[in-house]
């Protein structure tokens, strides 16, 4: 039976006190619709728009430098409007598709003095906590960032712009390779890798 249907027929019973039941009932259900509605626009997943993102590094080293990245990837992430260190951000990069700026660079790169792409495809980053910084008016998004099979505590002093039909996290920051086993070349290649990220977000 309906709702519609059980009112009308309490409605048109003679008990008063039937009815009175049946319009708190009404009540309680419409109260918790608006509440579920309210709990429902805080929480969003919006979709990565993979045209609009990127991710890149710049490797250095004292007489110049590289730039690379990475051509595909995915990216999660739950946004909480009300409360942003309820939300969380995870990252999963093909690590075969890197490129770089010079042909044979981008192929010693793939192999097993850097990244190792054919053992290790995969580089992962999940979030274990938000949390803003008000003087520098960032949300920092610290979690572990899994390459070559090491798992190591990260920050990103990420700058966010939300808007009604997007959300844009900026990041520019950097990591030291050697902690994930990258040591190739250590003394000649600097061990801080510059990133790069873009990663926009549909509504």
């Amino acid at each position: 039976m309906t709702l519609e249907s059980r009112f009308h027929e309490i409605a048109l019973s003679p008990s008063s006190e039937g009815l009175f039941m049946m319009l708190q009932r009404v009540a309680l259900m419409l109260t918790l619709v608006c509440v579920s509605s309210v709990v429902g626009s805080a929480e969003e997943q919006p979709t990565l728009d993979t045209e609009k993102s990127k991710i890149s590094f710049v490797g250095a080293k004292p007489d110049g430098k590289h730039d690379g990245g990475f051509k595909k990837f995915t990216a999660d992430v739950k946004l909480n409007v009300e409360d942003p260190s309820k939300g969380s951000l995870k990252i999963e990069i093909d690590a075969t598709s890197l490129w770089s700026d010079d042909d044979k660079l981008t192929n010693h790169l793939k192999n097993p003095d850097f990244f190792d792409v054919r053992k290790h495809p995969k580089i992962t980053f999940e979030s274990t906590k938000i949390a803003h910084d008000p003087k520098k008016d960032t949300v920092n998004i610290v979690g572990n960032l899994t390459m070559l099979g090491k798992t190591v505590e990260v920050t990103i002093p990420s700058m966010p712009k939300l808007t009604e039909e997007m959300l844009v996290l900026a990041a520019n920051f950097d990591i030291d390779r050697t902690k994930w086993g990258m040591t190739y070349g250590k003394g000649k290649i600097n061990d801080k890798v510059a990133i790069q990220t873009l990663l926009v977000f549909k509504r």
